[in-house]
């Protein structure tokens, strides 16, 4: 699983025209799913996710997590994260999962980061067109391989 994590003031999602997840303050995050992908990738990944230390802590450092300062998760499924662009210049999507495979791990993932926030978290529509509308906050953004724990 890949992810990119973006601290925001404020994040949504619109699939026709319709909000179906919006936050203020926390964690846009974007998820790619690969066939490789476990229910080990689910729980460290989600973990990592709520306890990662990118806010401000009162001296100005960040130094809390998501979890720390009560704030809220956007999930949105991004299968464009495992594109190949080593040949050519249309990337090759051949390693992001197909729907039979990626929606429950989806779900799973919704659910772990909900058990591990402690709090219902937002999400887009997977597979959806949906149109992300964000204010990043820093610009804070991270980039999390469950495959490469660096």
């Amino acid at each position: 699983m890949k992810v990119v994590i973006q601290r925001v003031s404020k994040a949504n999602v619109k699939v026709e025209e319709k909000i179906s997840g919006e936050i203020g303050e926390g964690l846009l995050v974007l998820l790619g799913i690969e066939d490789a992908d476990t229910e080990e990738d689910i729980q460290w990944l989600s973990n990592k996710i709520v306890n990662l230390r990118i806010f401000n802590d009162e001296n100005g450092v960040m130094n809390r997590s998501v979890l720390e300062m009560n704030g809220s998760i956007l999930l949105v499924s991004q299968f464009t994260l495992h594109a190949s662009t080593k040949k050519g210049n249309r990337p090759s999507y051949i390693k992001a999962s197909k729907p039979d495979f990626a929606v429950p791990m989806y779900e799973k993932m919704i659910a772990q980061l909900e058990t591990d926030l402690g709090k219902k978290i937002q999400t887009g529509i997977f597979g959806a067109d949906m149109k992300v509308e964000l204010l990043n906050d820093g610009p804070v953004t991270i980039i999390i391989d469950s495959k490469n724990k660096e």
